[in-house]
């Protein structure tokens, strides 16, 4: 049978013989990525046997500092508060010997020094209490190092206006992170929630904490997965010879516990299209658990996958696959799902995003790279 015009030696994987690939993965046989946890902290208080009976409110405004009576109460009504592993109210009477558990947004002085800036926002649901956002590739969620302005905050500030002093925030993200319940990185694009006030912001931060958010990311990988569909656990912290990278830590000696659940959605030979279930939400938790079964993300320029990992040797592919490269130059992860639970009505909200264009023309390249390999077999 001929052979497609691009797949001289099929089974091989390319390799470029000016670079070094000691240290590549086998063939399989990183918001949010996001560090959740990072952005909340966590309370545990034993009563005293000896304590007398008292609100539960006023028990923990005696115990939590910086925080005012209507953030307390607001935790406790968010569930965010638990007596002996229940919910309660906040005129609950502390007993002694009560357990007390606590998850609370980190705190922050209530500054605001963002200034508001005109930048277009895919608004996908909106009300009084969150605001749920698409976000595009190249916007940064927040200012930071060489990166001061610009940022989804500047445009939320743009879009609420008058409403942007009231916005929560948390300690440890400044005051320029207004509203910000998680994130996802600046070349990740996808959907993202913004709480619109302290109450919402607790609450959502409690369903962060506790993993019960719904987050479902489309990825393309290189090289074609075993099986339809698997789990990645590994420990994820930072890569000791590179601070900017993130590694995983088989052992467990090092990093912090980190589980992504994946299915194969469609395969192309030499990529293939995935769905990832984040069941914890580690800082680049996709990108680096996929790059530790051999399978990179495809354009992602911080692990690797901006270079031609897999295919064949003959050049026509290769320009074929720098081509796509040149067409999708990040990381080819998309937040498709959020789901979570409403802070004031109790509803189940999940939201679906359709892919980015440039995610989408290489995946269709990819198809009709499929389709033209299997004409020429038959």
């Amino acid at each position: 049978m001929p052979k497609h015009p691009l797949e001289e030696n099929l089974d091989a994987d390319f390799r470029d013989p000016n670079q070094d690939h000691s240290d590549e993965p086998e063939d399989g046989s990183d918001e949010p990525g996001t560090a959740d946890d990072e952005w909340f902290e966590r309370h545990d208080i034993q009563v005293d046997p000896r304590q007398s009976l008292v609100r539960l409110d006023k028990y923990l405004m005696d115990r939590l500092s910086n925080r005012t009576r209507n953030r307390v109460q607001n935790a406790i009504r968010a569930g965010s508060v638990r007596v002996d592993d229940k919910e309660v109210k906040p005129n609950y009477k502390v007993k002694p010997g009560n357990h007390i558990s606590i998850v609370l947004p980190r705190n922050a002085e209530d500054a605001y020094d963002v200034s508001p800036q005109d930048i277009p926002l895919n608004i996908v649901y909106e009300d009084n209490d969150v605001l749920i956002i698409n976000k595009p590739y190249n916007l940064a969620v927040h200012p930071g190092v060489g990166i001061p302005s610009g940022t989804l905050v500047n445009a939320v500030a743009w879009h609420l206006k008058e409403m942007v002093n009231k916005l929560p925030v948390k300690e440890g993200n400044e005051s320029s992170r207004a509203g910000i319940v998680h994130r996802i990185d600046k070349d990740t694009t996808g959907l993202m929630v913004v709480a619109k006030n302290d109450y919402a912001m607790t609450h959502i931060a409690n369903q962060f904490f506790h993993h019960t958010i719904e987050r479902r990311y489309w990825a393309l990988v290189w090289g074609d997965l075993e099986g339809d569909s698997g789990t990645v656990e590994g420990h994820i912290g930072r890569n000791p010879n590179d601070r900017k990278l993130f590694m995983v830590f088989p052992e467990g000696e090092q990093g912090k516990h980190a589980v992504t659940h994946w299915r194969v959605i469609e395969r192309f030979y030499y990529t293939t299209l995935v769905e990832c279930r984040l069941e914890t939400g580690r800082t680049h938790q996709i990108r680096v658990h996929m790059k530790s079964i051999g399978h990179t993300l495809f354009g992602d320029p911080r692990y690797g996958g901006n270079r031609v990992l897999k295919g064949t040797l003959y050049a026509q592919y290769k320009q074929f696959a720098d081509k796509l490269l040149q067409a999708c130059p990040r990381q080819a992860l998309h937040a498709k799902v959020l789901g979570f639970v409403h802070p004031v009505t109790g509803e189940h909200l999940r939201f679906e995003s359709e892919l980015p264009e440039d995610m989408q023309s290489v995946i269709h390249a990819w198809r009709n790279y499929v389709i033209a390999r299997k004409s020429t077999t038959k």
